[in-house]
């Protein structure tokens, strides 16, 4: 399953919202330095559908706020 998400960092209040479009936010503490957002917003994902972290995996927006995940039932 493919995942859109709007990623904030440097939040003080983490957290998950859905906006009118169905889109996520993923509001994370951490800064968007050496990947550090990418991998707290990997963490509230995994949290979120309940699946381990290594079942997901960032497709595209590394280095963007928006980004796009795929989250398996499998480790890949």
């Amino acid at each position: 399953m493919k995942v859109k998400v709007f990623v904030h960092p440097n939040s003080k209040n983490p957290r998950i919202k859905k906006d009118e479009y169905q889109m996520l936010h993923i509001y994370v503490s951490s800064p968007a330095i050496e990947g550090k957002a990418n991998q707290d917003a990997i963490k509230s994902l995994s949290e979120l559908f309940n699946v381990p972290k290594s079942y997901i995996r960032l497709l595209s927006g590394e280095k963007y706020r928006y980004k796009i995940f795929d989250i398996t039932d499998r480790e890949k």
